[in-house]
C-alpha cells in the first residue's frame, strides 16, 4: 500500500463505541493494525486514538522523529490510514504509574471466567487520563478481579467499550485476551444489541423513528460534537433508533438503540432535534433538574431531582463468544431517574390534544 498525504485536519473518534484493539508491545515497539470504517483520518490524529493520554504535540513529535511507521515506511503528520495499514509504533513512557487497584463498590450484574458486567454509577470515569488517575471504574475493576484482559494496555485493562462519566447502567468487561478480541468484533459488527433509557426535554413528533444526522468534532470546542449535513471525511454517519416510552407536558422518557457508536451520539441527535437530555450541561446548557421545573414550589420545599444528565445504558444483549449462548442483562433504571419520572407522572401528565 502506498502512503496517503493531505494537509487538511481530520479528528479521530477517541470516544467511539467503536472498541479498538491494542496488541502487547514487542519490545519498546507496538504494531497495529488499522481496522477503521472511515478512511483518510490524519495519522496525527488517529494517533491519538491508539495513545489517548498523549497530546497532537507529541504525536506530531514521535512521527518526525521517526517512531512512527505505517506500511513499513517512515510517514508524515498528514498521511492518510486506510482500513489494513499497518502501523508500527514506540509509545512515549507513561507520564503516570499503572493504575492501582482501589476498594471502590461495584454492582456486578454478571461474571463468568470470561467475562464481567457492570451496572456503572453515574460520575465515574471508565479509564484513568489526565485528570482522573484514581477513583476510575478500572481501579475498581482491579480491586474485584483477579484477572482482567490487557490487550489495550494497563490503563484499560478489561475495558471493551465506554460509557461518559454521568452516563450509568451496563458495561462489558473481558477477563481474557481471546474474549476480548471477540467481543471488539461483535461490537465492531453490530452484533451487540443496546438500549438505552432517557429522559428528554421536549416532546418528541414521534412514537418511534430513526434519527440519522451525520456527526462531527465542533470546529473550536474539542468537547462537543455537532451534527452535519456535509458529506465530509471527519463527519461520521450516525444512526439512532428510539421508542417513546411514556410522554409527559414538555418532556418524554424514550428508549434508545443506537446503530452506531459515535461520540456522545445519543446526546447529541436529541439535541439536534430540540429535545436534549435532561440535566446535559453540555448539549442542553443545566446540570440539574429541581421539582420547581415541574410546578411552583415554596423555595424551602424545592429539591434537585437529578445532578446529572439522564442517560442510561438499561440493557446488552449479545452472543457469549465462549459459552454460545445469548445472554441478555438489565441495568435497573436508577433512583434518580425513577423519582423523576414519578414526578413528571405526578405533577405533568400528558394531556392528548383532542
Amino acid at each position: 500500500m502506498s502512503l496517503h498525504e493531505d494537509d487538511d485536519v481530520h479528528d479521530p473518534e477517541a470516544e467511539d463505541d467503536i472498541p479498538f484493539v491494542l496488541p502487547q508491545a514487542e519490545g519498546e515497539w507496538v504494531d497495529h493494525v488499522a481496522l477503521i470504517r472511515k478512511e483518510n483520518l490524519r495519522l496525527d490524529m488517529f494517533m491519538l486514538t491508539l495513545l489517548p493520554d498523549i497530546t497532537r504535540s507529541l504525536a506530531q513529535k514521535l512521527i518526525e522523529n521517526g517512531r512512527v511507521m505505517v506500511n513499513d515506511r517512515i510517514a508524515k503528520a498528514s498521511t492518510r490510514i486506510r482500513h489494513g495499514d499497518k502501523l508500527r509504533f514506540s509509545p512515549p513512557p507513561p507520564q503516570h504509574p499503572e493504575p492501582i487497584a482501589e476498594e471502590i463498590p461495584l454492582d456486578i450484574l454478571y461474571q463468568d471466567e470470561f467475562i464481567a458486567v457492570i451496572n456503572k454509577p453515574p460520575n465515574m470515569v471508565v479509564h484513568p487520563a489526565k485528570g482522573n488517575w484514581s477513583g476510575t471504574l478500572v481501579n475498581a475493576l482491579r480491586f474485584h478481579f483477579p484477572k482482567l484482559s490487557g490487550i489495550n494496555g494497563d490503563y484499560r485493562a478489561g475495558i471493551v467499550h465506554r460509557l461518559d462519566r454521568d452516563t450509568s447502567g451496563a458495561i462489558l468487561i473481558a477477563k481474557e485476551e481471546g474474549t476480548h478480541r471477540d467481543l471488539s468484533m461483535m461490537f465492531e459488527t453490530r452484533k451487540i444489541f443496546k438500549e438505552y433509557a432517557t429522559i428528554a426535554q421536549g416532546v418528541l413528533d414521534r412514537d418511534s423513528d430513526y434519527i440519522e444526522k451525520r456527526i462531527m468534532h465542533h470546529p473550536t470546542d474539542r468537547v462537543r460534537m455537532i451534527t452535519t449535513d456535509r458529506d465530509i471525511p471527519e463527519a461520521r454517519e450516525s444512526v439512532s433508533f428510539y421508542e417513546v416510552a411514556e410522554r409527559f407536558r414538555g418532556f418524554t422518557y424514550v428508549k434508545f438503540q443506537p446503530r452506531t457508536g459515535r461520540t456522545h451520539q445519543i446526546r447529541v441527535h436529541l439535541a439536534s432535534i430540540g429535545c436534549p437530555v435532561l440535566a446535559d450541561k453540555l448539549y442542553g446548557g443545566r446540570d440539574q433538574f429541581k421539582l420547581s421545573d415541574l410546578t411552583d414550589v415554596p423555595p424551602e420545599e424545592d429539591r434537585v431531582l437529578l445532578a446529572r444528565q439522564a442517560l442510561h445504558a438499561h440493557r446488552l444483549r449479545f452472543l457469549h463468544p465462549r459459552l454460545g449462548k445469548v445472554m441478555e442483562f438489565v441495568a435497573p433504571i436508577p433512583q434518580e431517574m425513577e423519582d423523576t419520572l414519578q414526578a413528571m407522572r405526578r405533577l405533568r401528565p400528558w394531556r392528548p390534544v383532542k
